[in-house]
């Protein structure tokens, strides 16, 4: 009698309790949790359905989708919202299944097209290569070598600087990309990975290109993205989609877009062609015009040094229609003159141009009541933007309509113990508050023991966050409670003026290191914050996506309850249309926004089962007006605190014996 077939894996083999996972890893520890999760990730991709799955942290919701995903039969993309979560699912992760559980798949890892070298524009720049400086400049040997060997392209590979101004030149996107047309598209690093990834049944990506793909594939007029044909997706990180979406799903132009459109147009034809002062005289006026218009914007627009954003109206817009018009006669010149061309370069210059035309006529207009209008200044670039206020419609027609299959994940989906906030925004409900398709939706708790490990702090003695003087009074209470836990802080600010203004009111004054945002890259930062006890002051990128555990990390003080400022272009669009709904725009917007974006900051501090810590909240707000019950109610259960000594006494004194993951046998 022959011996009975293996039975396939499963989720509960793999994950269950005394399964192959904690067969092959003494130090893991099966966790209910994960396998709760995990079974509903493997009923979505079963029945083709849509899931929201909020896991707490320490729930392990990587493994949670990632077992499913492999087993599925499916294509499966993996979208997460950092590069950090990328290379943990990449290099860590799948490793991980494929060595110690057995698993035969095929991944492949997709960055965004401007992180590969171009060959095509490799080859132009060789000929006479231009550096903004002399450091830059000493690269280049190095640069010239790793052509030479370099199997992927990615600038990863290379310790450039992150401001390495000449990769701009050295790379393409997907609207400087020639496509097919380039004679260097066999050999092209990243047609190499998009074969690659043609083979895989896993794909890791980011959000942004994610969305990137899906906005140049469903925009009708040129369908070759970097992501191939999938069955499914994962969004790891789901929170932060909306807004991703939206920046992608709208339009843009700047002094650099322009600037970098008549660069490639000088460059597309060699000198000695006779065509080529034709072209040079072209693009001359595309840039001198292009100056004109972004000298003449701050000042009609309203833009100052304290303001780095306005918002776009058609009355300001006419200040400019002068600039504008004399900006798209250069354009369509240009376009004109390259679409009389056969050369591949010439096509992609006339598409572009063409396509700066349309785009900058729907910004002057101003128009669209689903689009919002801004300008803003960042460094020297100054960018002319129209976002969709409300990315629903985009991905119902872009996305849903074409896969029955999306899991989306994060340990913030639910803002008062409620998906419905989300799925709003996110387009499963149509305008009848119908659901577009079949959603389910699931929340498991974190394992780890909150009232055990974590302090709330919330002081009322503090005034109003409005009221003069709140920054002062709250640099001093920084500076107590830095004193409770030794420093080892993160104060996470809502605006970038409190947070510079605090750090200067305490630095000089704590005796420990203090960092603050923006002086250093972020993962340098991070390194020195972990190798030294600090107290680091940041806002907006250290909210969320940064995983500091153990002791380095024991206090995140908070300045003020997460509001988006009504000011914002974006956010004042959505309150004006969720107002011309009938609808009370804070109750349905601002609020579960704030919520989830409270919860966020939160989830730094506790991050394994040994981290233990205080979060302090300096909002008075959070107690003494009715909707802080909100917010109270959307974080984990930490002890709760009014008095210094008390959270003294707390946290230095004896500390109970951490007990086992809860299990199940």
């Amino acid at each position: 009698m022959s011996a009975p077939a293996p039975r396939p894996p499963s989720v509960d083999s793999l994950l269950g309790p005394g399964g192959a996972l904690e067969q092959a890893l003494p130090s893991y520890e099966h966790r209910p949790e994960q396998l709760q999760m995990a079974r509903a990730v493997e009923r979505a991709f079963s029945e083709g359905s849509y899931l929201l799955a909020e896991a707490g942290t320490g729930t392990g919701k990587t493994l949670a989708y990632l077992v499913p995903a492999l087993l599925s039969g499916l294509k499966v993309v993996v979208s997460t919202a950092t590069k950090t979560l990328q290379d943990q699912v990449f290099f860590k992760d799948l490793p991980l299944l494929s060595e110690k559980l057995g698993l035969q798949f095929e991944a492949a890892y997709l960055k965004g097209r401007g992180n590969y070298l171009c060959l095509h524009r490799y080859e132009s720049f060789e000929k006479d290569p231009q550096f903004i400086s002399k450091d830059e400049a000493k690269q280049w040997p190095l640069l010239k070598r790793w052509v030479t060997q370099t199997e992927t392209g990615d600038r990863a590979e290379l310790d450039l600087p992150e401001s390495f101004a000449a990769w701009s030149r050295l790379s393409t996107t997907s609207e400087t990309c020639l496509g097919s047309r380039c004679a260097q598209y066999e050999t092209c690093f990243v047609t190499k990975m998009r074969k690659r990834a043609e083979t895989a049944s896993l794909l890791v990506v980011n959000h942004h290109l994610f969305f990137a793909d899906l906005a140049l594939r469903s925009s009708g007029k040129r369908s070759e993205g970097v992501l191939p044909f999938y069955d499914a997706v994962v969004f790891d990180e789901a929170h932060a989609l909306e807004d991703v979406a939206s920046s992608h799903f709208g339009y843009s132009v700047s002094n650099y877009r322009l600037e970098e459109l008549a660069r490639d147009a000088v460059a597309a034809l060699p000198a000695k062609d006779e065509r080529h002062p034709t072209l040079s005289a072209l693009a001359q006026r595309v840039r001198a015009h292009s100056d004109a218009l972004f000298v003449q914007a701050p000042r009609a627009l309203g833009l100052s040094s304290q303001e780095s954003t306005v918002a776009l109206r058609p009355e300001t817009m006419g200040k400019l229609s002068g600039a504008l018009e004399q900006v798209r006669e250069g354009l369509s010149a240009l376009a004109s003159f390259s679409g009389s061309e056969r050369e591949a370069e010439l096509a992609a210059i006339h598409r572009r141009a063409e396509e700066m035309v349309e785009q900058l006529t729907f910004l002057e207009k101003a128009e669209s009541s689903e689009h919002v209008y801004w300008a803003e200044a960042r460094g020297k670039g100054l960018f002319l933007r129209a976002n969709p206020i409300d990315v629903a419609k985009e991905l119902r027609d872009r996305l849903y309509g074409a896969l029955d299959t999306v899991v989306f994940t994060s340990a913030t989906l639910a803002a008062d113990s409620r998906f419905d906030f989300f799925a709003k925004r996110m387009g499963m409900y149509d305008d009848e508050g119908q659901p577009v398709t079949r959603v389910r939706t699931l929340a498991v708790p974190s394992p780890f023991d909150f009232p055990r490990q974590s302090a709330l702090y919330l002081p009322t003695h503090l005034p109003d966050p409005s009221a003069p003087g709140f920054i002062e009074a709250a640099a001093e209470e920084i500076i107590k409670l830095c004193e409770v836990t030794g420093g080892r802080a993160f104060v996470l600010f809502t605006s970038l003026r409190n947070m510079v203004r605090a750090y200067e009111l305490t630095a000089t004054r704590l005796p420990y290191q203090a960092l603050l945002q923006g002086e250093r890259p972020k993962a340098q930062l991070l390194e020195s914050f972990r190798q030294t006890p600090s107290v680091l002051f940041a806002a907006h990128s250290f909210w969320e996506g940064v995983d500091v555990p153990g002791d380095a990390l024991s206090l995140v003080i908070i300045d003020r309850l997460p509001f988006a400022s009504p000011g914002d272009p974006l956010v004042a669009a959505r309150i004006r249309q969720i107002e011309a709904r009938g609808e009370e725009p804070f109750d349905q917007y601002q609020l579960p926004q704030a919520a989830l974006a409270l919860r966020q900051g939160f989830g730094r501090l506790i991050r394994t089962q040994a981290d233990r810590g205080i979060v302090a909240m300096l909002d008075r707000r959070i107690v003494t007006k009715g909707y802080g019950r909100v917010f109270l109610s959307s974080l984990p259960p930490a002890k709760r605190m009014e008095d210094t000594t008390e959270l003294s006494r707390w946290f230095n004194g004896p500390v109970r014996p951490v007990p086992p993951l809860r299990t199940v046998r």
